[in-house]
């Protein structure tokens, strides 16, 4: 009966998302509305949309699953985001409005050059791929453990049919869509989230005040983490890390500045990524809390708890034991989340794609169109074949996966734009590919090596110390303008 309703509600939400898509991209379906939204959004809207991409699935899922592992550690990076945001808002936007850039990788070329811009855009292709799959792949495995095993359906047909769902309402008009969808999507997200909270509370029958000390009472209410310098959630490292991962993960990423493009002038973009910025931190305290509660709620009820984080929220909603109308809840805010990340994420990647590798702004109107059509159809098959890759490769939490990811991917993204912001050298242009490469390469042996012979283990700061090597490697190559 669960998949039934499963299926049934996925259904439905498909065919809500398919609807706006209409509304919005019916009389926009030029290359102009794919990639910049013909620049009209209002700066509420994608800052509303933005929430759901940067949530995903995997906050949905993970962040809560995290905390029997780290307690709310991950509270001091979060705390660290905001300040990233502040420069995204201050530095990289009026740089990208100044110049009128439709992909910020545009940038690298007029500022380093051709074999840079080259780099920047192949590698956040790279990262954003293998990001985003892992994001999508965590709400497939769901529905395929949950749902469609149960009919005996391969999980490569559970990959194909959500990859060709979230193609169907985006090909049209892009990044037009995808604002309002995404926003539809993020609203989704936090009402399922907060009804999910109060359902566990009913369910130990405790009043607002039990559950908020249930919550501050719990060993796992544990914010800081400033005794241990070895551990990976260190304050020092986790905030630091936190500064740094919106600056990559947002502000050099094509897929998130693009919704900030469709903005209608500079001061609304700003504003955009203030409220972004600030609604960041109590989403994901919510997330936390929805952990402990869910942890409380494992011992209050004497069920045995899974290995995996990532299966406990799972667990408790698809089993019935919050009741029937969290089935429900649960599968509207686990889709919504999927869809938003994965939707914008294959826009951008088209996006990057046709304007970064293919040039398609030399082309003629029409034949453009058409490859940008051609693109967006191929990446959304290699998005499924990566995301059964990924299933295949995948051993730790979904998060951790992604954060590690864009440690080794975004790193000489970091050390391109912060050279090129903050000298007035000029690269041996040739050898941008040769840095870029050998960075995280000596950033994995660097990590190898104190794994191994030392106490001392890397966190995130990988992606501080990736973009510190590129940034060197490009000042040893550089020549007076």
């Amino acid at each position: 009966m669960n998949g039934y309703i499963i299926l049934t509600v996925i259904i439905l939400y498909f065919l809500l998302l398919l609807c706006v898509a209409w509304l919005t991209g019916r009389k926009h379906t030029n290359n102009e509305a794919f990639f910049l939204g013909n620049r009209r959004s209002p700066w509420y809207i994608v800052a509303i949309g933005m929430i759901g991409s940067s949530l995903s699935g995997v906050s949905f899922v993970s962040v809560p699953g995290w905390v029997g592992a780290t307690d709310m550690t991950y509270m001091q990076m979060v705390f660290g985001f905001f300040f990233g945001y502040v420069v995204i808002a201050t530095v990289l936007l009026p740089l990208y409005y100044k110049l009128n850039l439709t992909s910020i990788y545009e940038y690298l070329e007029r500022r380093i050059g051709h074999s840079a811009y080259k780099t920047g855009a192949s590698f956040f292709l790279l990262s954003k791929m293998l990001g985003a799959a892992a994001r999508l792949y965590l709400v497939v495995l769901i529905l395929q453990t949950y749902v469609f095993d149960r009919w005996q359906i391969p999980f490569a047909v559970t990959v194909a049919a959500s990859t060709l769902l979230v193609w169907l309402y985006t090909y049209r008009s892009g990044i037009r869509t995808i604002i309002w969808t995404d926003t539809l999507q993020a609203l989704c997200l936090i009402a399922m989230l907060i009804v999910i909270i109060w359902q566990v509370k009913t369910k130990m029958e405790l009043d607002f005040g039990g559950m908020l000390r249930t919550i501050a009472d719990s060993p796992h209410f544990r914010i800081l983490e400033l005794d241990n310098w070895g551990s990976k959630q260190h304050f020092v490292k986790q905030f630091l890390s936190g500064v740094f991962v919106p600056i990559v993960m947002t502000g050099l990423d094509q897929d998130m500045m693009q919704k900030n493009l469709t903005c209608r002038n500079l001061r609304d973009a700003q504003k955009n990524m203030y409220v972004y910025g600030l609604a960041f931190a109590p989403i994901n305290f919510l997330f936390l809390c929805l952990g402990i509660m869910m942890l409380a709620l494992a011992a209050y009820l004497g069920v045995a708890l899974p290995s995996s984080g990532d299966d406990i929220l799972p667990l408790f909603c698809s089993s019935g034991l919050l009741g029937s109308s969290v089935i429900v809840f649960f599968t509207v805010g686990i889709i919504a989340a999927a869809f938003s990340s994965a939707d914008s994420a294959l826009a951008a990647l088209t996006t990057s794609f046709c304007i970064d590798i293919l040039g398609v702004k030399n082309l003629e109107a029409t034949h453009a169109k058409r490859t940008r059509l051609r693109v967006h159809l191929a990446v959304s098959v290699l998005f499924a074949f990566i995301i059964l890759l990924f299933r295949a490769l995948n051993d730790r939490s979904v998060i951790d996966a992604i954060y590690t990811i864009a440690s080794y991917t975004y790193g000489p993204l970091l050390g391109l734009f912060v050279f090129g912001l903050f000298t007035r050298f000029k690269v041996r242009d040739r050898a941008v590919p040769f840095i870029c490469i050998v960075s995280p390469v000596a950033c994995f042996c660097l990590d190898f090596i104190c794994s191994r012979y030392t106490s001392y283990r890397f966190g995130y700061e990988l992606l501080i110390i990736n973009g510190l090597l590129t940034f060197v490697g490009l000042f040893a190559m550089k020549f007076k303008k």
